[in-house]
């Protein structure tokens, strides 16, 4: 079977699992921002029982395997009373999981506001929210973006793992289709492709156009 003919056959069947695939990323990537935003602020409150709660979130995530994290929401959570759909729990293992990094990214962010930009808000008699939804947000956004998007990067790699509980994927589709034909290399090298399409011609333009769009919102020249 040459190259072509396996695509004509099966071609459709991997773009399909890449749809799946792009709804694995756009709802975990939507959890993780919401998730990082809310522990990033957690994080530096001056209330070490809001401070605490966050850290504990971010060190256990942080501090344990994403594929044990996605077993333990499929396989392990049904024994307490809590059945989740693959899709579901495949998005929300990785969603806390990126969130947990995603936190430290903003956290870093917010610290990284000049000293004066406190100061000023602080002169303007601005309350905590206010001054952090106001003048340390919308600054924020140039600095952590670039490593947010690589980290972004990551979890369209990290989808994959989805596809070990069985939500219908690109990777599991690409297995499913080796373990039929054993053409190894067509399988798993037209899923590399993909992905790589994939990050190289949707994800990666779009998420340098939000870094481009937050830096002219500041006044910022992005280089």
């Amino acid at each position: 079977m040459t190259y072509f003919e396996f695509l004509g056959e099966h071609g459709t069947t991997l773009l399909l699992g890449a749809t799946t695939t792009a709804k694995v990323l756009v709802c975990s990537t939507i959890l993780y921002v919401i998730i990082s935003m809310i522990f990033g602020l957690m994080r530096i409150s001056k209330n070490p029982i809001v401070q605490g709660i966050a850290t504990v979130y971010i060190e256990i995530f942080r501090g344990t395997s994403l594929l044990v994290q996605l077993f333990w929401f499929y396989y392990v959570l049904p024994f307490f009373g809590i059945s989740l759909e693959a899709f579901v729990a495949g998005v929300l293992s990785l969603g806390m999981n990126f969130g947990a990094y995603g936190a430290e990214i903003v956290r870093g962010g917010i610290l990284a506001v000049p000293k004066g930009q406190w100061e000023a808000a602080h002169a303007l008699n601005f309350g905590p929210v206010k001054r952090i939804k106001r003048i340390i947000i919308p600054q924020i956004f140039p600095i952590v973006l670039p490593p947010a998007a690589n980290l972004t990067v990551e979890l369209l790699k990290a989808t994959a793992l989805v596809a070990l509980v069985t939500v219908v994927d690109l990777t599991f589709e690409a297995k499913q289709i080796n373990s039929i034909t054993w053409l190894s290399a067509q399988a798993f090298g037209t899923a590399l492709l993909i992905y790589y399409f994939m990050a190289r011609f949707a994800l990666v333009p779009f998420l340098r156009w939000l870094e481009v769009l937050a830096a002219r919102k500041v006044g910022k020249e992005r280089l």
